[in-house]
């Protein structure tokens, strides 16, 4: 596991989905940083990521758009906060790309993939800013909507 000294995990703040899937950890890697895959497995159904746009480096930037079924959008632009290939995603949406403030940022995320005997160990956390931020995330189905996007993009890497 790759350590970061500030993104330890705090349970009063942070939130985390922690499973080990049978896909090898490059091709996770891959529906995580190519847009053509991300925009299939990123938003549980009924909703969909309709765009992506990923400049896959520090300062770069990260942008999803998501539509639900009664015409929901949401548009959120981040950026990339540490990039270890094949190994650690961390971006926020406190940031904009070339790391300018935004003002209004909900989260950081990381991503970790470590490879294990039968595929990838994959942990994604939610760090949040206080324990309001972190009930809200976790009440919008935290834990249910994270764990469906991974279980589409398990099965999305599979058919590749």
């Amino acid at each position: 596991m790759t350590t970061l000294p500030a993104a330890a995990f705090d349970p009063a703040l942070d939130l985390e989905l922690r499973r080990e899937v049978a896909v090898p950890p490059h091709l996770v890697w891959r529906a995580w940083t190519e847009p053509a895959l991300l925009t299939q497995w990123f938003t549980p159904a009924p909703w969909r990521t309709t765009h992506c746009e990923i400049d896959l480096r520090p300062g770069g930037k990260f942008r999803t758009v998501m539509e639900g079924p009664n015409g929901e959008k949401n548009d959120s632009t981040g950026c990339f906060l540490f990039v270890v290939p094949e190994k650690l995603l961390v971006f926020t949406d406190a940031l904009g790309p070339g790391y300018r403030p935004l003002g209004a940022g909900f989260m950081t995320a990381s991503i970790e993939i470590e490879p294990t005997a039968t595929g990838t160990l994959y942990t994604a956390r939610a760090l949040h800013k206080d324990e309001a931020s972190r009930k809200q995330h976790e009440e919008m189905g935290f834990q249910q909507g994270w764990g469906t996007a991974l279980d589409q993009l398990v099965a999305l890497v599979k058919g590749m």
